[in-house]
């Protein structure tokens, strides 16, 4: 498997182990964000720091999670993006609407405020 997955209690990072996000691991990975989100995950971070290349395939996946988390009322985070990568995302003027942060932490940390806004959002 192309893909590791580490399950917390309030989100699931998945870490993608190959340097091309494309045709061979997109299928999968949808697979994967399609069984987290039917187990109640609604915070997912992908982290994509070993990919390289990323085509149409791997970006349809990345707007499935981005989706799934949405329709969940969670917080989808992308981070580790190297800069090819990067710059196919803000060609594809998904930049506007994913939250991409730097580091794994940064997602955590930004994943906890979420929560902690969407609970005073419950109470008022």
């Amino acid at each position: 498997m192309n893909l590791t997955i580490d399950k917390k209690e309030k989100y699931a990072l998945i870490t993608l182990k190959a340097e091309k996000l494309d045709g061979h691991i997109s299928p999968s990975l949808k697979a994967e964000l399609v069984v987290l989100n039917a187990e109640g995950f609604k915070n997912i971070i992908i982290d994509l720091t070993e990919i390289r290349y990323c085509d149409s395939s791997g970006l349809s996946a990345i707007l499935v999670a981005n989706r799934l988390c949405k329709n969940a009322n969670g917080t989808f985070v992308l981070t580790g993006l190297q800069r090819s990568v990067m710059k196919l995302i803000s060609i594809s003027q998904l930049d506007t609407i994913l939250n991409i942060v730097p580091s794994v932490q940064e997602s955590i940390d930004l994943l906890h405020l979420e929560e902690v806004e969407r609970d005073l959002d419950k109470e008022n």
